[in-house]
């Protein structure tokens, strides 16, 4: 293959390669070829044999008499005089029993810049990189090999030559992160010098000192007890840390500063204790433009204690309509309101207030020019399919927004009247860190652009706001991509105008980059003013926020017109104010607002702060809206009402106030739009309204989409009146097709098992048996199409195969590795481009996130590394009995949990009767699965897994 120094294009560079060969024994004749752009030197066991200048033909020598011992050590020096240096060399032998072999440069070669004494000699020891592969051999030098086939070698990060930008920008590596020395990057923030402060998620801190290239950049450890941080930022002469891990005294907020002035951290203080941790755990930490720091945190981290007191996010709860199902796979069960959160602090971190939450696991956060606050969060992946899902999104982080995450089913939809929807929607993806690009030497339109990291799929989207009322909506782009291209974390750096960002995570190969821009625009810096467009909307939502923690005299006069603004935000934040101020004082005008939207509002407000006293006179307000008369948004905000009043004041206690509920809405349904149809079913069907079994059914059936038809079927698990035999058979029947035909996320086919046990659970004992039939129909289990019994080959291991990794990238068989697939049983527990099992990861996008080698060691060595969403916990009885398992579901006084994989049923453990618990280093995923095949066919798979099921893909080109 063609190698290169990986090193920046500057004329006349050259790349000092070597490779020693252990020979298979006496040889006949060996030949050696070598060519380069534009010459090269060659010695083969410390002679020098060839000197070669035409880059369009081979250099050759025979160099049969100088084998020794059957050694063979070749050192070539390739030079370019007009850019990036690289060579090709091939050994071709006969040995005397008639087999012949063929040994090429490839990324097992070391290579170096510089010419080190001795550097072509057997005891030649000096600290060279790996070689990076830009082409396979071909029997024609350089004109066959294609520089798009870039691929970087084992313990390299990923070459520019496979990272895309817009037109206009450039790439470059700066730093490719030892991997065994300085771990996995995963945060990073610019210092006042413009330095870059880094750290790796399971390690310590690293400085980087950007060069004007990846040689002359300086990295240095800090020598600081401290580390894992998952956010960090520099500001008031100190150095924050948000702590995810083991670090210092463990997950929390620190100050880290130099007491001497010697340039180098030397004090480590807590500023506050998180409880959480994981990948889910405390995150990124930003200085905002009112002086105070800024925290986010993912779900599975606690707020920080104290910090609901006084704050603007509070009076939160589950606020669940109908019956949820936890996640099939144990996916965040039992994690409740406030979820996923940001709250702010003072420099010394003593004041803690929680400003919104409600989210899954946004991991940064970032201020535009109008000093608003924006994240970037995903929903889980488990979820696609199901009508309950969310794709990732940008989220405006207003004071007091609810963005209604909850676990397994739960999810508020966007329109929820009592909570904020999103800037603009994503899609599929596992949000890492973001950055606004102010401050960068790039065009107007990337300045104003907020920068998002998508891990699992490799891409830096830049996002393009634009304001609409107090808030903005967004259009967003590919700017950066990559293969594999982890982003982790992202930062503008004042002082050169460059954007940087890292890749890695989970203990993958990481690096540094810098993006600048080199087109013909002008970078000319814009106004960091806030913006004249939407700002009066922005100002009044701004002053209606300072009531969410304050009372003044005159603060209902502010309030009250703007609960009846055409500006959902503005909506939201007068709300959330009316809730903040005496009940006494505003009830009363609640209940005898005549403006639609102020009556609504005023409602939303009432349910949340008010008691069961109220529920009647809410929901008489509520039917006498005039529904005829309003916007789909306004009857989606009043039915939201309609489904507070029951969860937050008393249920279903007033038999004839239900009554009269029934009879406003009853007759509505179905109407013309399907999100209304969505929430007035919900109410039908929570009040078991009469004939809404039957019109339900109609529903399900006339559903063009699966999530559609999988509403109606969730909804109508909680019918318990007015079915039909031949209704009942039409429901289960519908669970049989989405068993077998419809595809979703990894938990999609639990969530159908879990709605039919739902609606099983509440037939009797006849219906059951006329059911049968069909029931037992649903019960498929899944396993590969192609299960052969094969014979053991190898117990393969990870340095067997790590030379062969450069050959997944072309010339592969797409047949062969979907075959392979197959019968190593990969289906029965992980999912590949909409099909397989939900036991374990999906894997149709493992291609745009890791390399080969991390492919390789996760099959060979799969406890390497296990996520947090697969981790087994190992529970010690109090009878001294160790069981190990997933945890699926937990109840107050006991945990259930999947012994195995394949387990059909769950086990449960009691809580009383736990005397230890602790997570499992061992993945579910047993080792040797990769024992009964071959080289050729591991290769395949590997290039399979990478091409997300794409046939076309890039492996597969001759």
């Amino acid at each position: 293959m063609w190698i290169w120094n990986s090193k920046k294009a500057t004329d006349n560079q050259t790349v000092y390669a070597r490779k020693e060969f252990e020979l298979a024994g006496p040889v006949k004749t060996a030949t050696l070829y070598a060519t380069a752009d534009n010459s090269i030197t060659v010695s083969f066991n410390g002679k020098p044999v060839i000197q070669h200048r035409d880059w369009g033909s081979w250099g050759k020598a025979n160099v049969t008499d100088l084998i020794r011992d059957d050694r063979a050590l070749i050192a070539a020096a390739g030079k370019n005089e007009g850019g990036s240096a690289a060579l090709l060399v091939k050994l071709e032998v006969e040995y005397k029993d008639g087999k012949k072999a063929t040994f090429a440069s490839d990324g097992t070669w070391v290579v170096g810049t510089e010419p080190s004494p001795g550097w072509d000699r057997a005891d030649f020891a000096a600290d060279w990189k790996q070689a990076t592969v830009i082409g396979k051999l071909g029997i024609q030098p350089w004109g066959n090999v294609g520089r798009a086939t870039v691929a970087a070698a084992p313990g390299e990060a990923t070459p520019v030559e496979n990272i895309q930008a817009l037109d206009g920008f450039k790439v470059e590596r700066l730093y490719s992160v030892p991997l065994g020395q300085e771990g996995s990057w995963v945060s990073m923030t610019a210092d006042p010098q413009g330095r870059l402060i880094c750290s790796d998620q399971y390690g310590g801190l690293f400085r980087v000192t950007p060069g004007a290239d990846a040689e002359t950049t300086k990295i240095e450890k800090l020598d600081v007890a401290i580390g894992d941080a998952q956010g960090l930022l520099c500001a008031f002469d100190a150095l924050y840390v948000s702590v995810n891990g083991n670090a210092a005294q463990g997950s929390g907020l620190y100050r880290v500063t130099d007491t001497n002035g010697d340039d180098q951290y030397d004090k480590v203080e807590l500023l506050k204790k998180f409880k959480g941790g994981g990948e889910h755990g405390p995150h990124a930490i930003r200085l905002g433009p009112d002086g105070m720091l800024y925290v986010i945190a993912g779900n599975h981290t606690d707020i920080p204690e104290g910090s609901e007191v006084g704050a603007p996010h509070k009076n939160w709860a589950e606020d669940l309509f109908l019956p949820r199902n936890p996640d099939g796979n144990g996916h965040a069960t039992g994690r409740m309101a406030p979820a996923g959160w940001i709250a702010r602090t003072d420099k010394d971190g003593e004041d803690w207030r929680l400003l919104c939450a409600g989210f899954r696991n946004p991991y940064d956060i970032a201020f535009n020019a109008d000093g608003e606050l924006f994240t970037y969060d995903a929903d889980m992946e488990w979820d696609t399919g199901a009508p309950w899902y969310r794709p990732t999104r940008v989220n405006h982080a207003v004071s007091a927004a609810e963005f209604g995450w909850r676990y397994g089913t739960g999810k508020w939809p966007d329109y929820y009247v009592d909570s904020v929807g999103s800037v603009v929607d994503i899609g599929l993806g596992s949000p890492t860190g973001i950055e606004m690009g102010l401050g960068a030497k790039f065009p107007a339109k990337y300045q104003n652009a907020l920068y998002i990291n998508d891990w699992t799929y490799g891409v830096i989207y830049a996002v393009h706001m634009q304001p609409q009322g107090a808030t903005y909506t967004a259009t967003f782009e590919k700017f950066i991509t990559g293969r594999p291209l982890p982003v982790t974390d992202i930062c503008v750096n004042p002082k050169d105008g460059a954007l940087y960002f890292a890749i890695g995570g989970r203990k993958t190969q990481s690096g540094l980059y810098r993006v600048t821009y080199d087109g013909s625009e002008s970078t000319a810096p814009i106004a960091t003013t806030e913006s004249e467009e939407g700002r009066e909307a922005r100002a009044l939502r701004r002053e209606l926020e300072a009531l969410h923690t304050t009372t003044t005299d005159g603060a209902l006069a502010k309030i009250w017109p703007s609960l009846g603004s055409n500006d959902r935000s503005i909506r939201y934040a007068a709300r959330v104010a009316l809730e903040n101020q005496s009940l006494a004082d505003w009830k009363a005008r609640a209940l005898a607002e005549t403006n639609t939207n102020g009556t609504i509002q005023a409602l939303t407000a009432l349910c949340r702060v008010g008691d069961k006293t109220d529920q009647a006179a809410v929901l008489a307000k509520l039917n006498s809206l005039p529904y005829d008369r309003m916007s789909e948004e306004q009857t989606l905000d009043a039915l939201r009402v309609y489904e507070l009043a029951y969860i937050r004041l008393g249920g279903k206690q007033n038999e004839t106030a239900n009554e009269a509920v029934i009879a406003r809405l009853n007759p509505r349904f179905p109407g013309e739009s399907e999100e209304v149809n969505h929430e007035l079913f919900n109410v039908l069907v929570y009040l078991e309204a009469p004939g809404i079994v039957k019109r339900g059914m109609q529903q399900l059936f006339a559903g063009q989409t699966q999530q559609e038809q999988m509403f109606y079927a969730f909804a109508l698990r909680n019918a318990t009146s007015d079915w039909t035999m031949d209704q009942r058979k039409a429901y289960f029947s519908w669970m049989n097709l989405a068993q077998t035909k419809y595809r979703g996320g990894n938990s999609f086919k639990k969530f159908v098992m879990q709605i039919r046990n739902d609606a099983a659970e509440k037939l009797a004992k006849a219906d059951l048996a006329e059911l049968k039939e069909i029931m037992e129909g649903a019960q498929t289990e899944e396993v590969a199409n192609l299960e052969t019994t094969r014979q053991f080959v190898h117990n393969w291991q990870v340095d067997d195969l790590i030379e062969k990794l450069p050959e997944v990238e072309s010339g592969r068989n797409f047949e062969k590795g979907r075959l392979v697939f197959e019968a190593a049983q990969c289906a029965k527990c992980h999912r590949y481009a909409g099909q397989g099992g939900g036991t374990g990861p999906d894997l149709t996008g493992v291609g745009n996130r890791f390399a080969p080698l991390y492919v390789l060691e996760a099959m060979i060595v799969p406890s390497k590394v296990v996520s947090d969403q697969y981790v087994n916990t190992v529970f010690q009885t109090d009878t001294g009995d160790i069981l190990v398992g997933r945890i699926i579901n937990e109840t107050d006084d006991a945990y259930q949990i999947r012994s195995g994989p394949f387990a059909k049923e769950l086990t449960t453990v009691k809580k009383d009767e736990v005397e230890g618990m602790k997570h499992s280093p061992q993945s579910e995923m047993p080792d040797g699965l990769m024992n009964t095949l071959t080289q050729e066919e591991i290769l395949d798979l590997i290039a399979y897994l990478r091409s997300g099921g794409n046939p076309n893909d890039a492996a597969y080109s001759k």
